[in-house]
């Protein structure tokens, strides 16, 4: 018998307020906020840990959600603490910085939304650590190919990303090198896939339907709330026509191929 999952719950939204303090606390003396998706990423994954060691599940689903997870949020943590240590604040970040007046009372409470995100986005996590399916199914290896494909996916994206970034000559361009040619934000729909991960592996629990909360949350904050509208934004601010060039012809989330740009040829 493992834990209650209300007491996993608690447990998790605990050490992530925690930790969010701490990520507070760094930003008001680095005057850098984006030290808060490092801190979210690791919270995330985490909390897979934690469902994982302590829900009464059998041991196969909970063993590939503490490594599938782990790796996925280690991954993703590290890439993003590399650009927040060598890059100046994110430009999403600085603007509410400015448009806050630099209130450190709201930029708490941004860091401690995000440790209830934390908690909002482990739910899925729930369904596999309760899953009592004790062998490897058609859905475990499902499971597999799915964040295997995600996670290659998305960590080809950033280092593109990253290469593109690096080169000087390049500031002010959009990249539209490999995944980028094809979608705006190919790193955020391997993010969004990866997800699926969990439906996968919660297969046969009765707590199943909990795991469909991860796409579709990760879908809506991606494409509406977090995500890609403040990206998009700052990007208009600081490529301007080029970035709305890109946009004309570049699919928003789900990779297709690029259409011609009818402004460009008349």
């Amino acid at each position: 018998m493992g834990l209650n999952p209300w007491l996993c719950m608690a447990l998790l939204w605990i050490g992530a307020a925690g930790l969010m303090g701490a990520g507070w606390l760094w930003q008001r003396r680095h005057l850098n906020a984006g030290i808060v998706d490092v801190l979210w990423s690791l919270g995330i994954g985490g909390g897979a840990v934690l469902y994982a060691v302590s829900l009464g599940g059998a041991p196969l689903p909970r063993t590939l959600l503490g490594i599938l997870a782990g790796v996925w949020s280690s991954r993703l943590a590290l890439h993003l603490a590399q650009r927040v240590l060598r890059e100046p604040e994110d430009g999403r970040y600085r603007r509410l910085r400015e448009r806050w007046g630099g209130h450190q009372g709201k930029l708490f409470a941004m860091f401690q939304f995000q440790a209830l995100l934390i908690v909002g986005f482990s739910i899925p996590f729930l369904a596999v650590a309760c899953n009592p399916a004790p062998t490897a199914t058609a859905w475990t290896a499902a499971a597999v190919a799915i964040w295997t494909a995600s996670v290659a996916g998305e960590s080809l994206a950033d280092r593109q990303l990253a290469r593109f970034r690096a080169d000087p000559s390049n500031r002010g361009h959009t990249c539209r090198a490999g995944l980028w040619r094809y979608s705006r934000h190919p790193n955020y729909f391997f993010e969004w896939l990866h997800w699926f991960t969990y439906v996968a592996l919660a297969a046969g629990s009765r707590l199943w339907w909990l795991s469909l909360l991860g796409p579709i949350l990760m879908f809506v904050f991606l494409r509406w709330i977090s995500g890609i509208p403040f990206t998009e934004a700052q990007a208009l601010r600081t490529r301007g026509e080029d970035y709305r060039r890109y946009q004309r012809s570049t699919p928003m989330l789900f990779p297709w191929f690029p259409r011609p740009d009818e402004r460009e040829h008349p």
